[in-house]
């Protein structure tokens, strides 16, 4: 069960059960507990489902990460390549 206080205040600026608002907290949570290595897989499948290219992908990829919401570290394209290819 998350924090009270955050379920609380979810509640009171949702219109969310407590149940409903604990449920998408821990899914937040989960979310960006992911480690970089796990998300930077699924994103690449999931990018290549809609057609993309590596280049294009390993670019996007490489911004999101900077963006989350505890950055991971800088990584060369190189190193992307590796997570995903071996």
């Amino acid at each position: 069960m998350p924090d009270s206080a955050l379920v609380s205040h979810v509640v009171a600026t949702t219109s969310l059960t407590p149940g409903e608002a604990a449920r998408v907290i821990d899914d937040v949570i989960a979310f960006h507990a992911q480690p970089v290595e796990d998300y930077v897989r699924a994103r690449h499948a999931s990018l290549k489902t809609y057609g993309a290219r590596n280049p294009e992908i390993f670019a996007r990829i490489a911004e999101e990460l900077a963006h989350r919401v505890v950055a991971a570290p800088e990584l060369s394209e190189r190193q992307l390549r590796r997570i995903i290819y071996g």
